[in-house]
């Protein structure tokens, strides 16, 4: 998904600040449902977080650049899915992610239901 760099997006020198890569990372996760017309919960007590992140800054984007950020899914497990992240700008990879979501019903790590597993499919790419 493409994603343009605004003012609120920028720290004190003009570069997007840090925590915003993770952000829009978090948006593209959140349109690999949408895009399919589901959200990533199943019920009010249950839904995935966030069990460990490795993020790579290898670059930096700024005000008015346009970044593209995808979404691959590495490996999934009963419980667990591992995402790989990458924002280019240009041809040029600024960030990189890989985050281990874990699904939880009532604050305990519970098997991901069907409906929600089938939405990620190894090897896919979401732009």
């Amino acid at each position: 998904m493409k994603i343009r760099i605004y003012y609120e997006d920028t720290d004190a020198g003009g570069i997007v600040y840090h925590t915003n890569y993770i952000k829009y990372c978090e948006r593209a996760r959140s349109e690999m449902f949408f895009q399919k017309g589901m959200i990533p919960l199943d019920g009010d007590s249950s839904g995935f977080v966030v069990r460990n992140i490795n993020a790579d800054f290898l670059g930096f984007a700024v005000l008015g650049d346009m970044v593209e950020v995808s979404a691959k899914v590495i490996k999934k497990k009963a419980v667990s899915v591992l995402i790989e992240h990458q924002i280019y700008k240009g041809d040029k990879k600024i960030f990189q992610m890989e985050v281990l979501l874990v699904f939880v019903r009532n604050g305990k790590p519970y098997p991901i239901p069907e409906s929600l597993h089938d939405t990620f499919k190894e090897d896919e790419i979401f732009r």
